[in-house]
C-alpha cells in the first residue's frame, strides 16, 4: 500500500513538471510575431485590465517592430489605459515615449497637457506630495508660457488655481500645528510663504477629500 502511494505521488510530480514545463515552453515561443499580433494582445490585455501583460506585449511590439505604423496608436492606447487605472507614473512614461518618437507641435501640446494632468491627479496627500505640488505648479506655468491660447488653457488655469489653494492650505495647516505646539517663530515662516500667494484664505472653502481631481470628473 505504501509503495502504491509513493508511485501515485511520484506520478503526480512528474505530471506537474510536464504541464508546468509545457506552459513555460509555450510562453517562450511568444516571439517573432507580426506587429498586429502584439497590437491585438495589448488591446485585449487593456480590455481585461491586465496592464502588466499589456506592458509586456508593448515591449515585444517595440523590440520586434519599432517602425510599425501601429506603434503610435499602441503607445497612446497604453497611456490612456494607465490614466484610467490611476497609474500616473506609467502613464507619463508612455506620454514621454510618444513625445520622443511621434509628436508634432500640435500633438505635443496635447501630450504635455496629459502629462500635467497625470502629475496633478497623482497628488493623493497634500502633506506627503508637497514636492509634486510644487513641481506641478511649475509645469503648469511653463505650459501656459509655451502654449499661449491653448485649447487646454482654461483647464490648466483651473488646475493651477487648485494647486495654489492646496499649497496655501498646506502652509496654513503647518503654521497652525506650530501654533498648537508653542512654536510661534516656525508658524511665522509658513504664514510668510502665503503672503505672496495669488489666492487668499477668504477665497478658499476648505475642501473635502479628493477636491484636486474634481475638475476632471
Amino acid at each position: 500500500m505504501q509503495g502504491k502511494k509513493s508511485l501515485l505521488v511520484g506520478l503526480a510530480l512528474v505530471l506537474t513538471f510536464v504541464f508546468t514545463g509545457c506552459g513555460k515552453e509555450n510562453e517562450v515561443k511568444e516571439f517573432n510575431k507580426p506587429a498586429l499580433y502584439w497590437y491585438k494582445r495589448i488591446a485585449d490585455s487593456i480590455a481585461g485590465h491586465n496592464m502588466d501583460k499589456a506592458d509586456e506585449y508593448y515591449i515585444s511590439l517595440k523590440s520586434e517592430h519599432m517602425r510599425s505604423p501601429l506603434m503610435p496608436t499602441a503607445i497612446m492606447m497604453l497611456a490612456h489605459a494607465h490614466m484610467q487605472e490611476e497609474e500616473y507614473l506609467l502613464a507619463n512614461y508612455y506620454w514621454d515615449e510618444y513625445n520622443k518618437r511621434y509628436a508634432d507641435e500640435e500633438g505635443r501640446e496635447y501630450t504635455e497637457f496629459m502629462k500635467l494632468k497625470a502629475s496633478f491627479l497623482g497628488i493623493k496627500d497634500v502633506y506627503k506630495d508637497q514636492k509634486l505640488i510644487m513641481d506641478s505648479i511649475n509645469r503648469a506655468k511653463i505650459y501656459l508660457l509655451r502654449y499661449p491660447g491653448s485649447t487646454y488653457q482654461p483647464l490648466v488655469d483651473t488646475l493651477l488655481v487648485r494647486l495654489y489653494m492646496a499649497q496655501y492650505l498646506l502652509n496654513e495647516n503647518i503654521a497652525a500645528l506650530y501654533d498648537r505646539t508653542d512654536k510661534p517663530e516656525a508658524a511665522k515662516i509658513y504664514r510668510a510663504k502665503n503672503k505672496n500667494s495669488v489666492v487668499e484664505m477668504a477665497d478658499i472653502t476648505p475642501p473635502e477629500k479628493g477636491f484636486l481631481g474634481e475638475i476632471f470628473d
